[in-house]
């Protein structure tokens, strides 16, 4: 079992992309030490790691009812102009990156999606109409360094696919028999 890992705001701020997030670590009106903290759950991790392991699912999945279930969040989220918002969300991408990567997890490149937009209101802030998140879009998905122990569904649906029929039909003499 790995160990959880702890990300400080110095940890954060030491990282490649993690430092270009200053304004949002460094922001005291931004609930960044709040995230710190919420991350730093060895469950919280183990079910982010399941997420993409179990469910194909973006790790950020396996958390985000719960985190945006956090009075503080939700608030900032709620009132936080576009920007500020855009940015701290990022920043708790690039927060889940630094976490899966210890853990032996790389990005794959590709986004698993986390909830269905809204369409744009004057005023109101950016949120989802369906999903599994209110706040969140998307999420970066990540795959084990060694590989994934599990094929995806669509693998498997390609395999299937491509395999050549096992069964001959019988021919019409051996049906009469």
């Amino acid at each position: 079992m790995i160990a959880k890992l702890r990300v400080t705001k110095q940890v954060f701020l030491n990282d490649t992309q993690g430092k270009t997030f200053g304004d949002v670590a460094k922001d005291p009106k931004q609930p960044f030490e709040f995230v710190l903290e919420f991350f730093d759950d060895r469950d919280r991790q183990r079910r982010m790691e399941e997420s993409e392991l179990h469910h194909d699912r973006a790790p950020l999945a396996g958390v985000v009812r719960e985190l945006e279930a956090q009075p503080i969040i939700d608030r900032f989220l709620r009132v936080a102009e576009v920007r500020r918002n855009t940015r701290f969300r990022q920043a708790i991408g690039v927060l889940v990156r630094i976490i899966m990567e210890h853990r032996g997890w790389q990005k794959t490149g590709r986004k698993g999606s986390l909830g269905v937009r809204a369409a744009g209101a004057k005023r109101t802030p950016a949120h989802n109409t369906g999903g599994i998140a209110f706040w969140f879009v998307r999420a970066e998905r990540y795959q084990l360094a060694e590989g994934m122990p599990y094929r995806s569904v669509r693998e498997r649906c390609q395999e299937l696919e491509s395999e050549k029929p096992r069964r001959r039909k019988k021919s019409r003499s051996k049906q009469a028999e």
